[in-house]
């Protein structure tokens, strides 16, 4: 037994093995980086794949409470084993794939959907220490990067199915991705320019050291990003690609049994995935205030609640995507585009150019090169140097970037969006639908008119 549990130890991670001998233990390689990452890995997958099933439920639940109905109640307590009903239900059907369907893309689509929403929860920070399987100091970049190809899995479903439905789907999907993923990236780079680091945890800790979370730095960065994430995971009001009551289901019409239950598996991962990064970048993270005072003595029990902490701001948003499913109509494809490239992307380069300006407005006197009219704001001392990093000063510095983002940059961009689309409002569809049947009248009495005359 005893030789046992010293094997166990020496693939134990570092922080196991100080904790249950007390001494000071030398790092093995690969049971800090090969070992440890796997059981983090799988224990993650595990939660996720139990969190999504139970997600479909929670928001049938969401749904039935807002239309004053009980939603699940028959399969277990208050419905509580539905998802188990329906993941059961869907492994039994029958796998049908349309004869002159592309076989090989038609099975590879959904894996690839899949697979591409779980891959970056990787670098997630689910809490601070080891409640983080790998920082990556290009973790934001990854995480955008690989869930740029799960937009391929959609379009490959929608085309290897043969059918005008589900390539129709596809088509929207890759145009409405193409649109919001834009407005997405340029949304963080707000964030970025306070964090100054692509790190997720770096992120996070530089939160920490600012003394405030930087939602209320960048307060249009966030409604920006809210608005392009619902459209980057196809939720309503911008559920375009699935148009149930247009298409059929869009790009997975085809699709049966499992392989259909695999998108539906994307888009709930890809909901917590959207979520995270909103946490990460504009809600502090694992961060919460009170809780560093827990961090020296019991690390565990901070570790612990610094992953109930993250895990409970992201289930607010995911509540807030199921409202807003709920609550908005559906927009028609062209005001969809047009609040993509109207609106979110305009008003994220707005927001990167009015954060630019208010931070050289604060930068120390020693770190500015700016006019001599300008320098009357640096004598207020706004930004310090710590350790090689720009930090807002305590109170100063902190009111004037919250002022800065909430009086100045949201009503300012808002007004310019508003003057420039003015003219975006003039469209009416009931007025071009009565004048195409007035040409066409038109058209006919020509004809008619002219057959007379023969």
């Amino acid at each position: 037994m005893t030789a046992i549990l010293s094997t166990l130890l020496l693939v134990a991670p570092q922080w196991v093995r100080e904790y249950l001998t007390k001494e000071k233990q030398p790092n093995v390689f690969w049971s800090e980086y090969i070992v440890w990452p796997l059981i983090q890995i799988i224990v993650v997958l595990f939660i996720i794949l139990t969190l999504v099933a139970y997600l479909v439920y929670l928001e049938r639940k969401v749904s039935a409470f807002m239309q004053a109905r009980l939603g699940p109640m028959r399969v277990g307590p208050w419905g509580l084993l539905q998802p188990a009903a329906d993941g059961l239900k869907l492994l039994l059907k029958e796998d049908i794939i349309p004869i002159k369907a592309d076989k090989a893309i038609f099975q590879l689509a959904p894996i690839i959907a899949v697979v591409a929403a779980l891959v970056v929860l990787a670098v997630v920070p689910w809490g601070a220490g080891w409640g983080t399987i790998a920082n990556v100091n290009i973790g934001l970049l990854f995480i955008l990067a690989v869930s740029s190809v799960a937009v391929l899995g959609l379009v490959l479903a929608g085309w290897s199915s043969n059918s005008k439905y589900s390539l129709l789907g596809a088509l929207r999907s890759s145009a409405q991705m193409l649109s919001y993923e834009i407005g997405m990236g340029l949304s963080i780079i707000g964030a970025l320019m306070f964090a100054r680091t692509l790190s997720m945890n770096g992120i996070v800790e530089a939160q920490r050291a600012d003394g405030v979370w930087y939602f209320f730095f960048q307060p249009l960065g966030f409604l920006v990003y809210v608005i392009c994430a619902l459209g980057e995971t196809n939720r309503a009001p911008f559920d375009l690609p699935e148009a149930e009551s247009e298409l059929v289901a869009g790009y997975h019409t085809e699709y049966s049994g499992f392989r259909w239950a695999l998108f539906f598996m994307a888009e709930y991962t890809a909901m917590i995935v959207t979520s995270s990064i909103a946490v990460t970048l504009y809600l502090g993270g694992w961060s919460f205030p009170g809780l560093s005072l827990i961090e020296k003595s019991s690390p565990n029990l901070f570790v612990f609640l610094s992953i109930v902490i993250f895990a409970t701001k992201v289930m607010v948003l995911i509540y807030a995507f199921m409202w807003i499913r709920w609550t908005w109509p559906r927009y028609r494809y062209d005001q969809l585009m047009e609040i993509g490239w109207k609106w979110m992307i305009p008003a994220g380069l707005a927001n990167i150019v009015m954060t630019a300006i208010w931070y050289v407005l604060a930068l120390p006197s020693t770190k500015a090169s700016l006019p001599d009219f300008l320098k009357f704001f640096l004598r207020f001392n706004f930004m310090k140097d710590v350790s090689g990093r720009l930090v807002p000063t305590q109170w100063a510095g902190v009111i004037y970037f919250v002022a800065t983002g909430f009086l100045i940059t949201v009503p300012m961009v808002w007004a310019l969006l508003a003057a420039i689309n003015r003219r975006s409002n003039d469209f009416n569809l009931d007025e071009q639908r009565q004048l195409q049947f007035k040409l066409r009248r038109e058209r006919l009495k020509k004809m008619e008119n002219a057959e007379a005359a023969e």
